[in-house]
């Protein structure tokens, strides 16, 4: 017995009730013989209207297409336990498809799953590209915003897109940003009769009637003036809009080495100001959450600016007063209070995980004084540091100092 033929016997067990098939713009003809078996045998089909028109020759059971909201349609699915059911995904329904989300909520060994090449995999045959060397973004139903980290010169990314007029605006954003002179090779319908790939560079873009079911391919190349965001924490104060309430670069870089950012963690910014601790944390990972807590509203509203144009447009921002604003927050892995702790201190070390740190940094003899007190009867690590910048003084120049920033770092018990 072939292994296809088991594993298409082994689905017909009450256990294995869910299969899980990607298709191709190639239709059935570019199905396995194990996939084809799964659709022509399922009870119900589920998928969007174009993968159930590309399966209706194998499709004997009850078409369904998703509901919307798609929160809806999961639970359509779940619904039909015990009975087999088929769903339909373009291409591998495990690269930003609809497996990963089925499987939040179905044992995998309840299903089985026949992937198709993925978009990615065919547009990186289609130009040569190796994949592990290319970045490999989903912005379908996503902010462009999220493509500006991986802007790095010489980089390759390959991002998938909403709509037909996706490609344009994701021109309109490189040449906005400084990468106009990048390559960008618009690939259509892939693996299909429609198949089409046209190149141009973002500040040329010149492309019409693009299809809704593309991806653009990236050749990155940075202008002198191109805002290239460093794969390092302390970027430059100037990237962001700021009104002097910022962490600069120096203290940013030593917090957030101290915050320890780990994969898929969560930090509050408390008294973000212009968020900028918080966007570095999420920037570190695309797993990283961060909520960013502030006071005013102007800031609130600079907050969510800078994070869009640092490609981190996720960030939560909750405009409120410290401590009344952690009421029904996720508990934090990590937290941040860049200064005024008073008040805020208790509520902190209460709302941190177990195993979580509290970075805090105080500029004021009474906020300092404070710290004092908690690294006496807490512990952790108590660190002072002064900087200082040359700058203009007369016609000639002299060291400015900043003001002295006193760091206190604990982790809870």
């Amino acid at each position: 017995m072939s292994f296809g033929d088991s594993l298409a016997r082994e689905t017909a067990a009450p256990r294995r009730w869910l299969s899980i098939v990607g298709i191709g713009e190639d239709g059935v003809e570019g199905l396995t013989p194990t996939a084809r078996s799964l659709v022509h045998a399922a009870e119900m089909v589920f998928g969007g209207p174009r993968h159930l028109v590309l399966a209706a020759p194998l499709i004997r059971g009850a078409a369904r297409p998703w509901r919307s909201p798609f929160e809806r349609a999961v639970e359509e699915v779940l619904a039909q336990r015990g009975r087999q059911v088929c769903v339909l995904a373009s291409g591998d329904p495990f690269v930003y498809g609809v497996g990963s989300v089925l499987l939040r909520h179905v044992d995998p060994r309840e299903t089985v799953t026949v992937p198709a090449l993925s978009t990615f995999s065919l547009a990186a045959a289609r130009l040569g590209w190796a994949l592990p060397e290319t970045t490999q973004l989903s912005l379908h139903g996503r902010a462009l915003d999220l493509v500006r980290p991986h802007l790095q010169p010489g980089a390759r990314v390959l991002a998938l897109t909403s709509d037909g007029e996706g490609p344009a605006a994701l021109g309109r954003l490189l040449a906005d940003t400084g990468f106009g002179t990048s390559r960008m090779t618009v690939l259509e319908a892939l693996g299909g009769p429609r198949e089409r790939a046209r190149a141009t560079t973002a500040a040329g873009f010149d492309l019409g009637d693009v299809g809704p079911l593309n991806i653009v391919a990236i050749e990155v190349e940075a202008l002198p003036d191109a805002r290239v965001l460093a794969r390092t924490s302390g970027l430059s104060d100037e990237l962001f809009e700021h009104d002097g309430q910022i962490t600069k670069r120096e203290i940013r870089a030593m917090t957030l080495a101290a915050l320890s950012p780990r994969r898929g963690e969560l930090l509050w910014d408390v008294g973000a100001g212009a968020g900028s601790v918080a966007i570095e944390w999420m920037l570190a990972d695309p797993s990283m959450r961060a909520i960013a807590i502030e006071a005013r509203s102007d800031r609130v509203a600079r907050i969510r600016r800078n994070a869009a144009a640092f490609g981190v447009p996720g960030l939560e921002v909750i405009e409120g007063r410290a401590p009344a604003a952690f009421a029904g927050l996720a508990q934090p892995d990590a937290l941040f209070i860049g200064g005024g702790a008073a008040g805020v201190l208790d509520a902190a070390v209460a709302a941190l995980r177990p195993g979580g740190r509290l970075v805090v940094n105080a500029v004021t003899v009474e906020t300092e004084a404070l710290l004092m007190v908690r690294h006496a009867t807490l512990g952790g690590e108590l660190t002072r540091v002064a900087i200082a910048r040359v700058e203009p003084m007369g016609g000639m120049q002299a060291w400015r100092p900043a003001l002295p920033v006193t760091q206190w770092v604990w982790k809870k018990p």
